[in-house]
């Protein structure tokens, strides 16, 4: 694997590119880092310029204010690659990287080229609002680690847990290293935004890939299937046996499906400036 050193924008956002090519922008979800792309860093960095940041309030990357809202994280994006020169980039967002991606295409339609979001949210039962909402308690009154065992047990199969514990230690480590008001105001954007502009969703009309796996509990294939059915012309994929971690614990099947919706995404913006011109 290529190895570049972490570079910040002019805010202080950290990021990594690694490759060259058409940019491809991966959004990690709450608690984690730029770091849990590296599968997908070695699986797409072959073919694209890959660009990888720290959320706000996460990683090397500043604290957001408590007040800060989807539309702040997606300003965040849009400094980043205005930063970095890009007029447009396919966005791949994980889980609460998910919410930013769709806030981003909302807020900065000309400057996405293509939609992808992993094991994210999309209209919550009663029932898994108010188990969301309860940790957020949690995690306000114990810190961002008060949840780790649940929250791992919960991404990662037993199987893949018991064969990889530095891993996982290393993951439980990142969780409990969090900053608590830049967690805290990260995880509640998380846990009520799900149906942040929900009735513009159709206003997104680039090429739109929406996956979660078999076995995520709380970004279900329902939610995936819902939310693909907002989005003209979205697809809705469903990997067999994955939970919520696949990018991580899965990162070659993963990545086959993500190169194959990169690479028709592409041939259609092809022929569609064809048509313009």
């Amino acid at each position: 694997m290529i190895r570049h050193l972490a570079e910040r924008t002019p805010t202080g956002t950290s990021y990594r590119v690694i490759g060259q090519g058409q940019p491809v922008v991966l959004i990690h979800g709450v608690g984690l880092t730029k770091d849990m792309w590296g599968g997908q860093v070695v699986g797409l960095a072959q073919h694209f310029q890959v660009i990888v940041y720290d959320m706000l309030g996460h990683g090397d990357s500043p604290r957001p204010a408590p007040d800060t809202d989807l539309a702040g994280y997606a300003d965040q994006l849009r400094e980043l690659l205005d930063h970095l020169g890009a007029q447009q980039a396919t966005v791949i967002g994980f889980s609460m990287g998910g919410l930013v991606a769709r806030a981003f295409a909302l807020h900065y339609p000309q400057r996405i080229a293509a939609l992808v979001v992993l094991n994210s949210v999309f209209n919550r039962s009663p029932e898994q609002r108010a188990g969301v909402i309860e940790r957020t308690a949690q995690a306000a009154e114990h810190g961002p680690d008060a949840n780790a065992e649940a929250a791992l047990s919960r991404w990662f199969s037993r199987e893949y847990q018991a064969a990889n514990p530095a891993q996982i230690a290393a993951i439980r480590q990142t969780l409990a290293g969090n900053d608590a008001q830049g967690y805290l105001t990260t995880y509640t954007l998380f846990a009520t935004q799900d149906m942040y502009r929900a009735d513009d969703l159709a206003e997104i009309k680039v090429p739109t890939l929406i996956a979660t796996g078999e076995l995520d509990p709380g970004s279900t294939p329902q939610m995936a299937e819902q939310l693909a059915q907002c989005i003209p012309g979205a697809r809705a994929v469903v990997l067999a046996e994955q939970r919520h971690m696949m990018p991580v614990e899965s990162p070659r099947l993963v990545n086959q499906m993500l190169l194959e919706f990169l690479r028709e995404a592409s041939q259609l913006q092809s022929t569609a400036k064809g048509i313009v011109a």
